[in-house]
């Protein structure tokens, strides 16, 4: 597996045990529709929060939420309607990003709620 590959599974693994230390109900984790991606699903009354999740080894080029770009979010706005639709699910959502940074044995966690819509 490639190093930026590693790199994202191990922030993506870090973001779902952060959400769940916060009491988040983890629902799905890398749900797809068609070619777009949502990282993780989760709930936490009364909202179905989709997360996308950024994570980088340092900022020399900018914070990892900064590549949550117009066209990235619109991609998880796309699979979020579609993951409505098929679950039915009839209260509120939202879309937060979770920005990790690695630095050794050092992780810098933030949590931006409503990081996009």
């Amino acid at each position: 597996m490639a190093t930026h590959n590693e790199t994202g599974k191990k922030g993506e693994d870090l973001a779902v045990k952060f959400l769940e230390e916060k009491g988040f109900e983890i629902v799905e984790r890398n749900f797809r529709w068609k070619r777009y991606e949502i990282d993780i699903v989760a709930k936490k009354e009364p909202f179905l929060v989709f997360v996308e999740v950024k994570t980088k080894t340092n900022t020399t080029f900018g914070y990892p939420e900064d590549d949550v770009t117009p066209r990235k979010a619109a991609q998880v706005m796309a699979a979020a309607e579609e993951y409505v639709y098929a679950t039915g699910w009839k209260k509120e959502i939202r879309f937060d990003i979770v920005a990790i940074v690695l630095k050794g044995d050092l992780v810098e966690i933030e949590h931006i709620l409503d990081g996009f819509y």
